[in-house]
C-alpha cells in the first residue's frame, strides 16, 4: 500500500513555495501507545541506519562485551553511521584486533570519510580511503565479533540465512510485535527491514527507557558518546547534545531519523519519503518544539538546522526551509 503521507516541509524562493516534502511522523510510548503523529505512523518504512542499535542487541544480549573485554566506546561504534574520522577509524581497528580479523574481513564496501560532506570541505586529492572509513565500519566489526565469538564463518556473514544475519531478522521481528516487517538490501550490503513506523519509534522508546541491561548499555554509550555514533557537525551529535543526556538519537539513509526521550519514556520516529537531508532536520527540530521538548533551538546545536536559509553559491539568500507539519495527539 502507498503510505498516506502529508506534508511535513516545504522550501520557498522569494517568499513563494518551490518545493513539498511529504512525510509521516510518529510518537509512541514504551507500551507502543501511539501519543501524536503526522501523515501515516502505521506506514512500512525501511529502518535503514536506525536499525543499528538492534542489529547490535544480539551480540551485547549474548555478553560480547564482557567476552572482549569491550565498552562503551566500541558499542557506540557499533550502532554509529560514524565520519570517518580518526577517533572512529582507530576503534573500528582495535574491535577487530581484539577479535584477530584484517580490515579486509569487513565486507561494507568503501566511501571517501562523511566528515567532508558534513563539514563543507572537498576531500583531499589523491587519497585512498579503506573500508574502515566506511560509516557502517563499526557494525561490521560487531558482527564479525559476533561471528568470531560463536565460532560461525566470516566469509559470508552478510548472507541473509547466515545464523547471525537470522538473528538480527528474528530480534525485529520480536520487536516489530506481529506487525508485516519487509527486508532488502542496505548500502553497506547488510540486511535491512522495514516495519511500521510507529514500531520504530516504539523501539527508540524502549532503548530509552533503558527496560534491560542490554538497553541501559546502549542508551550508555549512545547518549554519552554521540561524537563517536555520528561525527563533527552531524545532525545525530547536535540532537544529543541539545538533549543533554536525555535523548538518544539516529538516523538513517533516506530521509530517516529516530529519537528515543529518557525523562518521558517517548520514541520519535520521522520519514521523509523523498529522502531529503534538509528536510528531515527541519522537521526534526518542529516535531521537537511541537512536543515542548526543545524550547528555543536558537541556544543549542539545533539552531543551524532550525529553518535555514537557503543561499545560491554567491551566498545571497534565495530561500528558506520551512516546516508546515502538525502533530496531531491521540
Amino acid at each position: 500500500m502507498i503510505p498516506r503521507h502529508v506534508p511535513l516541509v516545504e522550501t520557498t524562493r522569494g517568499g513563494t513555495t518551490e518545493c513539498v516534502h511529504y512525510g509521516s511522523i510518529a510518537v509512541v510510548d514504551a507500551r507502543g501507545k501511539l501519543i501524536a503523529s503526522a501523515g501515516d505512523p502505521d506506514s512500512l518504512n525501511f529502518t535503514r541506519s536506525a536499525l543499528k542499535p538492534l542489529q547490535a542487541l544480539p551480540f551485547i544480549e549474548d555478553g560480547g562485551l564482557a567476552h572482549y573485554g569491550f565498552g562503551s566506546h566500541e558499542l557506540a561504534l557499533m550502532c554509529a553511521s560514524h565520519s570517518g574520522e580518526a577517533m572512529h577509524v582507530s576503534i573500528v581497528q582495535r574491535i577487530l584486533a581484539r577479535v584477530g580479523l584484517e580490515e579486509s574481513a569487513l565486507q561494507c564496501g568503501c566511501h571517501p570519510p562523511s566528515y567532508f560532506a558534513a563539514n563543507e570541505t572537498a576531500a583531499p586529492a589523491g587519497v585512498t580511503w579503506s573500508s574502515l572509513h566506511h560509516n557502517c565500519s563499526g557494525k561490521h566489526a560487531g558482527f564479525l565479533a559476533y561471528c568470531r565469538m560463536h565460532g560461525l564463518q566470516t566469509e559470508n556473514y552478510l548472507d541473509s540465512g547466515h545464523p547471525l544475519q537470522q538473528r538480527i531478522r528474528t530480534t525485529t521481528a520480536r520487536f516489530a510485535q506481529g506487525d508485516t516487517i519487509a527486508q532488502g538490501t542496505d548500502g553497506c550490503s547488510a540486511p535491512n527491514f522495514a516495519m511500521p513506523l510507529k514500531r520504530l519509534a516504539q523501539l527508540y522508546a524502549r532503548i530509552a527507557a533503558e527496560e534491560s541491561p542490554e538497553m541501559q548499555a546502549i542508551t550508555f554509550a549512545m547518549s554519552h558518546h554521540p561524537d563517536l555514533v555520528s561525527g563533527t557537525r552531524r545532525a545525530d551529535l547536535a540532537i544529543t547534545q541539545s538533549g543533554r543526556g536525555d535523548w538518544i538519537s539516529k538516523a538513517g539513509a533516506d530521509g530517516m531519523q529516530a529519537i528515543g526521550v529518557r525523562s518521558q519514556g517517548l520514541g520519535i520516529a520521522i520519514r521523509i519519503a523523498d529522502g531529503n537531508t534538509r528536510a528531515v532536520h527541519a522537521a526534526t527540530v518542529e516535531v521537537l518544539e511541537q512536543l515542548d521538548l526543545l524550547e528555543d533551538p536558537s541556544g543549542t546545536p539545533l539552531a543551524v538546522y532550525d529553518c535555514p536559509p537557503i543561499r545560491n553559491y554567491r551566498g545571497i539568500e534565495t530561500g528558506g526551509v520551512v516546516p508546515v507539519l502538525k502533530l496531531i495527539g491521540h
